[in-house]
């Protein structure tokens, strides 16, 4: 029992230690209130600023992979030179080149030009590629899993943003007000230390 109590107690304690700039104490300062509501400000600049920059950015992100996805497709192209086989020990983007190609745009015209196939294909084979609604060549889109992974990771990455930014511009203030309590400390001692220096003990 009476541990439990020490332990509420405890608690009680830290937590009126964290609230004393908010509390009535004649050893409050101005700067004190000061820094109190550049604290509270931080917690709701990161609760409301840092959710809402997280969602915005993240439903930015999500809305550019969809444009890219509508306004870019897919078609049949033919090889007009031959892709040199991929080397064995390589992986990944080695296992494409760029080839010149011809394909056929939206409009019906045909086209030639060069873009990333896979390797060890000969002339006159078919392949995949990619153009815009105008008939120009370009990247294959972010696929839709693919594009809600990154979307979550941009609004993650603005959170975060914001988080370093508010706590940079909060440490900064809080250290300025630091900086004038120190001083004013100082002047205060250089006024009563001199009475305390010249009392003598016992």
């Amino acid at each position: 029992m009476r541990g439990s109590g020490s332990g509420s107690g405890s608690g009680s304690g830290r937590t009126t230690k964290r609230l004393w700039r908010w509390r009535s104490n004649p050893l409050r300062r101005a700067d004190d209130t000061i820094e109190a509501w550049i604290i509270l400000a931080m917690w709701a600049v990161l609760a409301v600023g840092g959710s809402v920059a997280g969602l915005l950015t993240a439903h930015a992100a999500a809305e550019g992979f969809a444009h890219q996805r509508a306004e870019r497709h897919s078609a049949r192209a033919v090889l007009l030179s031959a892709v040199p086989p991929a080397v064995p020990a390589v992986k990944g983007p080695g296992s494409r080149a760029r080839a010149k190609v011809r394909w056929t745009a939206p409009d019906g015209t045909t086209h030639d030009g060069y873009a990333q196939v896979e390797r060890g294909l000969r002339a006159g084979a078919r392949t995949t590629v990619w153009q815009d609604d105008q008939g120009a060549l370009t990247t294959e889109p972010t696929g839709p899993a693919e594009a809600a992974a990154e979307a979550v990771l941009f609004g993650v990455a603005a959170v975060f943003t914001v988080s370093g930014v508010t706590f940079g511009a909060g440490a900064a203030v809080r250290s300025r007000l630091d900086q004038r309590r120190f001083a004013q400390w100082g002047r205060e001692w250089d006024l009563v230390g001199p009475q305390w220096g010249g009392r003598k003990a016992g």
